[in-house]
């Protein structure tokens, strides 16, 4: 059933984008040869207005076939015959559609949970946010030069762009209907490290993600161990793991620590990493609050540009060596965590199932936007770019030249796709 819902989820993504690219090419008079819903054998089809309507077996996506789109063809009907704006909206319209799904998955969505404001929870005393005149209840709107909406806003900020140095900050907030703007000196602290996450919740400390050179990784842990004792303290949740922590920081002393994985309980000894970081001070919103109707417009528009905003600077860490390739994750990965997040949230209702599965239906959306937005050959964005090239120089590329870099282009996302294929089933096992 999980595998069933994943389908679903890439299958609405997939054919909603197709169908951004069949409207438009109707209203351009461009001839669709077939448009359909899901891929291989047809299960029932036809034929209207010189279109082949499909609906095929698996559920896994969908196709909007247009006439003359990859050859020379005298019909009128024929894409490459068309004026090149008609052509450019056509292929927009595909990532377009994308953002416009993502919206109003947005609107169910916060419609249910609400929105998640940076709205400061706690502040320590004598912490440079403390000195700042920081508060609890404090919203905050603008960080370190950064327009803050969501607390998924600062936590993206943080992450992609962290603090390493003590020089003064600019945070504005929001107190009371008023704006208040100071400055957060951060504070340089030494802390203690294993290098792994886990989820603070009532299921089992199991772990999600793990740190290369860090002492967990190094002691052989891997994602999906289950952490059982530390010191001797038995460990049955994620909130008791999280509550021993806090209770008794890490230092440089060994700790031993034992983990389940497969059935069998291992025992290590580990001593946590120093590192260097900045403090600030303060703790902020990881929740989500309620909101007027007008607020679930703003802030569905506010959850899609968050979500491809993160899928750009995503991007930008690949490219530049900061993530690396085996960090990608394909059909097969994304099928896995769509089912573990139905497992985690079926114990807290129908709901927060429902708001799962639209949180991931945003995040694919807006993700498959982006992507097929990249100047990239066979992509949407490579099509793109042949035809502002176009627009600009007044007459086509060489039509061959354009097809032989789209099946170049076609030929790389393949092996990439293989890659990642066989990525996620090493990552998995």
């Amino acid at each position: 059933m999980k595998i069933i819902i994943a389908f679903l989820i890439f299958g609405l993504v997939i054919t909603f984008h197709e169908l951004g690219h069949f409207l438009l090419a109707k209203r351009a008079g461009i001839t669709v040869t077939e448009f359909s819903l899901g891929m291989g054998p047809r299960l029932l089809s036809f034929v209207r207005g010189g279109t082949r309507y499909s609906l095929k077996l698996l559920p896994i996506g969908g196709s909007c076939m247009m006439l003359g789109e990859d050859e020379l063809s005298d019909d009128q009907g024929a894409f490459n015959n068309k004026n090149v704006w008609a052509r450019i909206s056509t292929i927009f319209a595909g990532p377009f559609f994308n953002f416009i799904l993502a919206f109003l998955m947005a609107l169910i969505m916060i419609s249910i949970i609400g929105y998640d404001p940076a709205r400061v929870t706690s502040v320590e005393e004598n912490s440079p946010a403390a000195e700042a005149g920081l508060m609890p209840g404090d919203i905050i709107t603008k960080f370190n030069g950064a327009n803050i909406t969501l607390s998924r806003d600062l936590w993206s900020k943080n992450y992609f762009d962290p603090i390493t140095t003590t020089e003064p900050i600019a945070v504005q907030y929001e107190r009371d209907g008023k704006k208040i703007e100071t400055t957060i000196t951060p504070e340089l602290t030494k802390s203690y490290l294993l290098g792994f996450y886990y989820n603070a919740d009532t299921t089992k400390a199991e772990i999600t993600q793990i740190s290369e050179d860090f002492p967990l990784y190094l002691a052989g842990l891997q994602v999906g161990d289950i952490i059982t004792e530390i010191n001797g303290v038995k460990i049955n949740s994620g909130l008791e793991l999280n509550e021993y922590i806090e209770n008794n920081p890490l230092t440089e002393e060994k700790i031993s620590l034992t983990y389940e994985r497969n059935g069998e309980n291992i025992t290590v000894e580990v001593t946590p990493k120093a590192q260097e970081s900045t403090k600030l001070g303060f703790a902020y919103n990881q929740g989500y609050e309620k909101t007027s109707v007008l607020g679930v417009f703003r802030y569905s528009f506010s959850e899609v540009r968050y979500w491809i905003t993160s899928t750009v600077k995503s991007l930008g860490q690949l490219f530049t060596g900061k993530v690396g390739a085996d960090d990608l994750g394909g059909p097969v990965r994304i099928v896995s965590e769509i089912g573990n997040a139905v497992e985690t949230s079926k114990q807290y209702g129908f709901e927060m199932v429902v708001v799962n599965l639209l949180n991931w239906a945003i995040l694919l959306s807006a993700n498959l936007g982006v992507m097929n937005l990249l100047p990239i050959p066979a992509l949407d964005g490579g099509r793109l770019l042949f035809l502002i090239i176009e627009a600009f120089r007044g007459k086509p590329i060489n039509r061959d030249k354009e097809g032989f870099v789209h099946m170049i282009g076609f030929v790389l996302l393949m092996m990439l796709m293989v890659f990642v294929f066989f990525n996620d089933i090493r990552n998995i096992l």
